[in-house]
């Protein structure tokens, strides 16, 4: 196997993987995800202790203990072009010896949780609930750059282009699923599921007009009148698509969850989403502490 050239596997000049500013030693097998950087000091604050904190751009990496855990949290700022760095770099620290720059034989697999928020678009998921996307809906394009077809949810891609028939519009959803041993961990009573929608962007792209007039002007209604199996889409985000995609493809495992602090079907807005977010965040911690990940 030909050693990876400067331009593909880039290193800092300390030997750190080139926009995360991390080094292989500096990151857990057990990854939480979250776009906010400041809400990574919300996570790390309940760990026993931390022994990394870096940052560069967007990018921000705690690494600590949890109940005897070993967790990395990281930022990853908005959207699918984010995951995109985040995940190849992430996957690059595990699996990529940076000395020889070579492919490691033996690959380690992550486990990635998403803490973060979204909008609900079924009119009966109230606001400051929890959901957990059971597959990810990419309306972006990020994965028509790779062979994601060993990895997508055919049965459901289909029925959902049939449904929609946003060809017209240049939208070819793809659907992946979420890994089903981490969905497994964190199932519980407070948690909903549903497919989760993926696009690129707040406004436009989710169907929100200030100024601009969205050209799918049908955008929630199709999405939300989808049926398949008794599965429905539940709520919009921008980034969980893309994590089940390029995990499945790297040999990873990914699951997203959702503090729901908007509803689109009712107009509501959250009016304690910080209590809502710091909630889901200490259940995902206690979810990982009581699993068997190590």
């Amino acid at each position: 196997m030909s050693s990876l050239g400067d331009s593909e596997l880039i290193l800092n000049p300390d030997g750190s993987v080139y926009h995360l500013h991390l080094l292989p030693e500096d990151i857990a097998p057990i990854i939480i995800t979250v776009g906010d950087p400041k809400r990574v000091h919300e996570v790390s604050k309940y760990f026993d202790t931390i022994e990394v904190e870096k940052s560069k751009r967007e990018f921000v990496t705690h690494t600590g203990f949890y109940s005897g855990k070993r967790i990395t949290v990281i930022s990853t700022g908005i959207g699918t072009d984010n995951i995109d760095i985040v995940f190849n770099e992430l996957d690059a620290l595990a699996n990529i010896d940076f000395k020889t720059r070579k492919v490691k034989s033996n690959k380690t697999q992550l486990n990635f949780i998403r803490v973060g928020t979204s909008g609900a678009i079924q009119p009966d998921i109230p606001v400051d609930s929890f959901l957990l996307g059971s597959s990810g809906i990419g309306l972006d394009n990020l994965m028509h750059f790779y062979n994601y077809g060993q990895v997508k949810s055919q049965e459901l891609e289909q029925a959902l282009r049939k449904h929609l028939q946003w060809e017209t519009h240049n939208l070819y959803p793809y659907v992946i699923d979420c890994d089903t041993e981490l969905k497994t961990i964190f199932t519980n009573n407070r948690i909903r599921f549903g497919i989760t929608a993926t696009n690129t962007g707040f406004y436009g792209p989710q169907g929100r007009s200030l100024r601009l007039i969205p050209k799918v002007d049908d955008f929630h209604d199709k999405l939300a009148s989808f049926q398949h199996k008794n599965e429905r889409v539940t709520n919009l985000e921008m980034e969980t698509a893309a994590m089940y995609g390029l995990a499945k493809l790297l040999g990873h495992r990914a699951i997203s969850l959702n503090a729901i602090l908007a509803n689109r079907a009712t107009g509501e807005f959250s009016k304690e989403g910080d209590k809502t977010i710091d909630a889901l965040i200490q259940f995902t911690l206690e979810s990982i502490a009581n699993s068997s990940l190590v």
